[in-house]
C-alpha cells in the first residue's frame, strides 16, 4: 500500500489574508466632469449649474467615487468642489483623482475596521497572487496592520511563500 499524501499546509496554523475577499469590485467608480464641459474643455459656469441640477446622481448611491477630467481642461477648484456638492448626499466617498486612489482609500477604509482576531500570534500568509487588481500600495497598508498582531507574515502562496515580517520573542 502507497503511502498516503498529507497536506502539511492545510495541518498548520497559518492563516491567509487575502485582500482579493474585500475586493470592492462595483462599489468604487468614477465620474468624469468634461462631460459637462463644452466640447469637453470650456468650461461655462451657467450650463455647467444646470447640468448638475438635473443629473440623475442615484447610480452613485453608496459608491466610492473617483472624481476626475478625462481631457486637459484647466478647471477652477470650484467646480469639482461643486460637482461634490450635488454628489455628497449620494455617495459614501468621494475622492478627486483616479479610481485607483479610490480603490486604495476604500482598502484602508475596510482595513481600519477590520477585526484581526484571527491573525494574533499566527503565522500569515497575505496573499500575493489575484485574479483582480488589486493595487499594490494597499499590500503596504495590509502588512502595517498585520506586524502588529501575527507572529509572522509571508507574501505569496504556502507553497513559495517569501518571508517579511517576524516577531521578536
Amino acid at each position: 500500500m502507497e503511502d498516503e499524501i498529507i497536506n502539511k499546509v492545510a495541518q498548520s496554523s497559518l492563516v491567509v489574508f487575502d485582500l482579493e475577499d474585500y475586493y470592492p469590485d462595483d462599489h468604487v467608480v468614477d465620474l468624469d466632469v468634461s462631460q459637462w464641459l463644452t466640447e469637453g474643455f470650456l468650461l461655462r459656469e451657467t450650463e455647467f449649474r444646470s447640468q448638475l441640477k438635473v443629473m440623475d446622481w442615484t447610480p452613485f448611491e453608496d459608491k466610492y467615487v473617483a472624481l476626475y477630467c478625462s481631457t486637459d481642461a484647466i478647471l477652477p477648484a470650484w467646480a469639482f468642489a461643486l460637482v461634490t456638492v450635488h454628489l455628497a448626499p449620494f455617495a459614501l466617498k468621494i475622492i478627486h483623482g483616479t479610481k485607483e486612489m479610490a480603490i486604495i482609500e476604500w482598502y484602508q477604509d475596510i482595513l481600519n475596521k477590520l477585526d484581526y482576531t484571527d491573525y494574533f500570534e499566527n503565522p500569515v500568509i497575505l496573499k500575493g497572487c489575484s485574479k483582480k487588481a488589486v493595487p499594490n500600495e494597499v499590500y503596504t497598508l495590509a502588512i502595517q496592520k498585520l506586524i502588529k498582531v501575527s507572529k509572522s507574515v509571508m507574501f505569496g502562496e504556502a507553497c513559495s511563500a517569501v518571508p517579511l515580517y517576524k516577531a521578536k520573542k
